[in-house]
């Protein structure tokens, strides 16, 4: 007897080695007699046998048999807390104790996610020597799952000498909880090949581990074997196959089970609910819940929580109060969770008041999820500060935020700032949960601040497809292709599978007038490659991509093969025929989406008046602003405003621009008086050009272009004094003037240049080219338009200036350096003046080149001596 337990001593000892137990000083218990009751602390909220029931009054020696059927009873009715004080009671009394005893309390420490409890009993069930008890040694592996300590359960799992379907069942379900799934199609198959038959249990842990990895053919396999087996008939193995296939999206297998089950429970009817509404089969969940109601099933919470949802998704007001008059009915209205779906319903019918009102009903039930649901609501509903002021009060109340909670609360720009809530979330540890650290990263995109999103995207520790796509559309919102590019490389490198908004993020990266024009063909191949290249997203981008880029043809390919459009693809090509001058197009376009009956809103509106715009459509642009107002109930924002001021100022009409201006319901902003400002230069009017550039400069003091446009006007009107002294004025407010430079892209590397620029390599042969072509154009009787170099010199030196502009040296290089015939495409910071226009025209004719050139307002096609904005821009 003494050796059997010195050897049980030493397998302890051993075992807690092993385990790399912190309570290794509890090996002292093993040295002391085995019926000598030993302190034993639980780590429970009291050890006051006076939360224990009055067995120990009652019966000085109660029996083995009392102790364990309360501690069962207990255990039964969730009563966890006062379980772990029995058994503490039971252990101080000395009482003996069973496997029983301690596979209770074992799933009790479980239940309470109390793992030094548990390390404490694991001791006691090595010092009784009930290790080997194949009860006690499950429920210890259960226990071990249970707290998420998946090593130490597993190595018990090893260590025993006798395994049954229980214990396999135990390990796989820990598996399962824990999230390894690929591990417990693993063990599944390991089980079966020892031997070992599953149970019921057993299939309802596969099911739901293939269900979370996607794996739903092997599901199938599964389902097979559940019906070899016999235990299709089993009620909660069924609902597992139907949670299954929903969650699979497959919910025509999931109605063939449903339809073939004997025995149906609220569990399954609610499984049903729940899968069709996450599958967007709104129908069908509502069609599942008036059958269930006369099968005269009684509803659960979980009946109510899902169709709630569904009205919140659909915005259905109605079904949601009727729903909750049944809540109410039912006596469900005390749950938390029904309660916060009727919150969130209403919030989302912009019912926020009655939304409100149910979140303060909750008292003692508010919870971080009720809070952050009414910081979300009111931030749905355009309440910006009110939902900041509940974020102070939730943190005033004590209420800790979670990972939703920041990420809801950072899309409150500008009513937060994104630097206190990201102090916040590194304070609280939230820094590097993907949700958190991907709204950061956003909310700096936002401020325009890429340093800080980079470094807030470095941070994150598990980036998901979603953080990747953040970052690449914050390098596109800059145009910044190359950081764009870097980025998706990085996530292909590191197996991260792109999805639809990666390749609509990047796309858009490359329409930036900087990027090489193949990197986004590239992109396009890709995303066909990947299958992705009709999501709707992707093709809106790619209409976008091609239209910034000057390839307006295979803009319209890309839209033309779209087999379903939203507004963001009609809007693209409409705005992509306005910016390349093509009116009429743009304007089919327009009524081909009108008779589609498709939903239009201002940016529809602002790609219509532009086209018209720059066609000089006065009438039609007129037509189709009434027509937005008085039909589409669309309001008109600033930046339409903005487009009827451009419509009369480039038709010479500035009166009507100026009666836009003063009819305006709210003051006009730069962009407004820019383009007055400009149309005031092009038509010479010095004193609506002065009023113009009073105003642009009192909105924003340091942009040139108010400067230089009214000190243009000023030398067009030969008031040279006056032009300096606005020249003098930027020197003292310390306003430096734009540099104009034109780029070009050749053999996918970009070549820019400055007006007489001499720095290029090829500098000489671009000069000698230059002087040949002008030697060309004099002799097709060109005359250069000096009025166009605003400067007080000579008019020899004014001819010398306009021949070394910036996009006659690209163009000149592009001839050069590319073959004959093939098109060349030039990007202009700037304004393309009159003169060059005309000589390109005429460079275009000798030359036998398409030449694209876009500028800050528009993309001019050149071809055989003419260009596609009929001279009118």
């Amino acid at each position: 007897m003494t050796s059997s337990l010195s050897l049980t001593r030493n397998q302890a000892k051993q075992f807690l080695k092993t385990l790399n137990n912190p309570f290794h000083k509890f090996l002292s218990l093993f040295q002391t007699n085995v019926s000598t009751p030993q302190p034993l602390d639980l780590c429970v909220e009291s050890a006051s046998l006076r939360h224990t029931p009055h067995l120990f009054e009652k019966s000085p020696q109660p029996d083995l048999a009392q102790c364990n059927g309360l501690l069962f009873d207990y255990s039964r009715n969730n009563n966890n807390k006062e379980a772990l004080n029995l058994f503490l009671g039971i252990h101080s009394f000395g009482l003996p104790v069973d496997g029983s005893t301690l596979s209770c309390v074992l799933k009790v420490c479980g239940c309470l996610f109390n793992v030094i409890a548990g390390r404490q009993v694991h001791c006691q069930c090595l010092k009784l020597g009930l290790i080997e008890d194949v009860s006690v040694g499950t429920s210890l592996l259960d226990m071990y799952m249970k707290t998420e300590n998946v090593e130490d359960g597993r190595r018990v799992f090893d260590h025993m000498r006798e395994r049954n379907v229980v214990s396999w069942t135990s390990l796989l379900g820990g598996y399962a909880q824990n999230g390894m799934n690929e591990e417990v199609l693993e063990l599944f198959l390991t089980m079966q090949m020892e031997g070992i038959k599953p149970n019921p249990y057993t299939f309802a842990a596969v099911l739901g581990a293939l269900a979370s990895e996607g794996m739903v053919e092997k599901g199938v396999q599964v389902h097979c074997l559940i019906v070899k087996l016999g235990f299709k008939t089993v009620t909660f193995v069924s609902n597992s196959l139907i949670s299954m296939y929903l969650r699979s999206g497959m919910g025509k297998d999931a109605r063939l089970v449903f339809d073939g089950m004997a025995t149906k429970n609220a569990v399954t009817w609610n499984c049903m609910i729940s899968g069709f509404v996450t599958n967007g089969l709104d129908f069908a969940a509502l069609e599942t819940f008036y059958d269930m109601r006369l099968a005269g099933v009684k509803f659960t919470e979980m009946t109510f929580i899902p169709l709630i949802k569904l009205c919140a998704n659909r915005k259905e007001l109605g079904f949601a109060r009727q729903l909750h008059c049944r809540v109410l009915k039912d006596g469900f209205n005390f749950d938390p969770k029904i309660k916060t779906a009727l919150m969130v319903a209403y919030s989302k019918c912009s019912e926020i008041n009655d939304a409100f009102k149910l979140f303060s009903t909750m008292h003692e039930a508010q919870n971080v999820v009720s809070w952050t649901a009414m910081i979300s609501g009111h931030l749905q509903n355009g309440e910006i500060q009110e939902a900041v002021k509940l974020f102070c009060l939730m943190n005033k109340e004590g209420v800790k935020p979670n990972d939703f909670t920041y990420s809801t609360i950072l899309t409150a720009q500008p009513a937060v700032s994104p630097f206190q809530i990201h102090a916040q979330a590194i304070k609280a540890n939230y820094e590097k949960s993907p949700s958190v650290g991907t709204a950061i990263l956003d909310a700096y995109v936002k401020l325009g601040n890429i340093e800080e999103a980079a470094k807030a995207f470095e941070q994150i520790d598990e980036r998901d497809i979603v953080a990747w796509s953040a970052m690449l559309a914050g390098y596109a919102q800059i145009g910044d292709s190359e950081g764009a590019t870097n980025i998706f490389m990085q996530l292909v490198k590191e197996g991260i599978k792109p999805n639809e908004f990666t390749f609509s993020s990047v796309i858009n990266a490359c329409a930036s007038p900087t990027a090489p024009f193949e990197q986004g063909k590239q992109f396009h191949a890709w995303s066909i490659k990947s299958k992705l290249s009709d999501a709707l997203c992707v093709c809106s981008a790619l209409i976008t991509m091609y239209a910034k880029r000057g390839n307006i043809d295979n803009a319209y390919q890309v839209f033309r093969r779209q087999q379903e459009r939203d507004p963001a693809s009609w809007n693209s090509m409409i705005s992509g025929y306005a910016q390349h001058g093509h009116a009429k197009k743009a304007l089919e376009i327009f009524e081909e989406m009108q008779r589609e009956n498709m939903e239009m809103d201002d940016i529809t509106f602002i790609g219509v008046i532009s086209a018209c715009s720059h066609a000089g459509l006065v009438d039609e642009g007129e037509k189709y602003f009434n027509v937005m107002i008085e039909k589409h109930r669309i309001s008109p924002t600033m930046q339409l405003y903005s487009c009827m001021v451009d419509l009369y100022s480039r038709a010479g009409m500035l009166d009507k621009a100026m009666d836009i201006i003063n009819t305006m319901p709210f003051p006009a902003g730069a962009t407004v008086w820019r383009t007055l400002l400009a149309a005031s230069r092009v038509h010479r009017h010095l004193e609506l050009g002065k009023l113009a550039a009073e105003q642009l400069i009192s909105l924003q003091p340091q942009d040139s272009a108010a400067y230089v446009l009214l000190s243009n006007i000023y030398a067009a009107a030969g008031n040279w004094h006056e032009r300096r002294n606005v020249r003098k004025l930027m020197d003292q407010r310390k306003v430096k003037k734009e540099a104009g430079y034109s780029w070009i892209e050749v053999k996918n590397k970009t070549h820019s240049f400055l007006a007489s620029d001499h720095s290029h390599p090829m500098s000489y042969q671009i000069y000698s080219k230059l002087d040949e072509i002008k030697m060309r154009l004099k002799d097709m009787g060109y005359q250069p338009d000096t009025d166009h170099v605003l400067q007080d010199i000579a008019d020899e030196d004014k001819e010398t200036i306009l021949s070394q502009h910036s996009e006659r040296l690209a163009i000149v290089f592009g001839l050069i350096a590319t073959p004959p015939g093939t098109a060349l495409q030039i990007v202009k910071n700037l304004r393309v003046c009159g003169d060059c226009h005309t000589v390109i025209k005429l460079i275009s004719l000798i030359e036998g080149r398409d030449i694209v050139v876009r500028d800050t307002n528009r993309f001019h096609h050149f071809k055989a001596g003419s260009c596609s904005c009929g001279d009118y821009w």
